[in-house]
């Protein structure tokens, strides 16, 4: 029995990390489409084709998207509209502005705003220590900025950059914070794949009047498209929804932590960036307390 439970846990704590590690390669993806996409048809097409494996999953729960427009109509097209349009349009255009070191290492912030978001929203109360690392993550978010602003006019971090995607950050605890009521009351995968579809939509919607969607681009440009929305949208989306329901939540949100270093070695290694004293230090400020908020949450 002891076995078997040993083997299911080990799974979980695989798939996860696979999860973390997959949402790392999101930034990537989209720096080498960004080389023939604007930022509307990156977006756009990263949802068009992360949403698609999740199609058979959404029309299986038929009934759960009428069920959740009666009880949690409103609720629900918030958190759509500052989870999706507004987080992802925000976020990719800070991307095209800065590097992909410097977006995943602001990423890492997450953690430490939800904890914050607690606080005022929540009511919940923080120890001496917490609020430490809070002043921590704040200051390695600073470093990072001002770093990026002494980079010159340069092709490489910007201040504007790293600010958007900062700023995404914030969108995306506000979308955690609408969800988790959804997510207490209906079946996870199902309100997801919906969610992430009805999302889609609205992103065709906001982008198509604007920035008319182009067809033609390089054999890697959709490549970097396809592996953004099958790898780092559904793929980490289905692996981290199985293994969350195998572990408690407490020790799932420390595989979080994987995609801003992950996706911050790539931008290193693959895209031969470089990240200053300040930076990295920055870095380390934010990953340390968002090691510990998230074994804490």
């Amino acid at each position: 029995m002891n076995g078997t439970r040993g083997r299911s846990t080990w799974r979980a704590n695989a798939a996860l990390a696979l999860a973390g590690c997959l949402w790392g390669t999101g930034f990537l993806f989209g720096k080498i489409a960004f080389r023939e996409m604007s930022v509307s048809e990156n977006v756009s097409y990263r949802f068009f084709f992360g949403c698609t494996p999740l199609l058979p999953i959404a029309l299986s729960r038929r009934s759960l998207i009428r069920e959740a427009s009666r009880r949690d109509g409103w609720l629900s097209l918030a958190a759509i509209v500052i989870g999706f349009p507004i987080q992802f349009l925000c976020q990719f255009k800070g991307l095209q502005l800065t590097t992909v070191s410097h977006a995943s290492l602001i990423v890492g912030t997450l953690p430490v705003m939800i904890a914050l978001a607690s606080v005022v929203f929540l009511h919940e109360r923080l120890r001496a220590v917490e609020w430490l690392f809070l002043l921590l993550s704040a200051l390695g978010a600073l470093l990072i900025a001002l770093s990026a602003g002494n980079a010159g006019p340069t092709a490489g971090p910007t201040l504007a950059g790293d600010f958007l995607v900062l700023l995404s950050m914030v969108a995306s605890t506000g979308f955690i914070l609408l969800s988790k009521r959804l997510l207490e009351r209906y079946d996870s995968l199902g309100i997801t794949a919906w969610m992430i579809l009805i999302g889609t939509l609205l992103i065709f919607l906001c982008v198509e009047p604007v920035d008319a969607i182009r067809f033609h681009f390089s054999r890697e440009v959709w490549g970097a498209s396809a592996g953004q929305g099958l790898l780092a949208t559904a793929g980490a989306y289905l692996v981290w929804n199985w293994g969350l329901a195998q572990i408690p939540a407490s020790r799932a949100g420390i595989f979080l932590n994987l995609e801003p270093l992950l996706g911050a070695c790539l931008g290193v290694v693959v895209l031969h960036e470089t990240l200053g004293i300040a930076a990295m230090l920055g870095g380390a400020l934010i990953l340390v307390p968002a090691v510990y908020f998230s074994r804490k949450s």
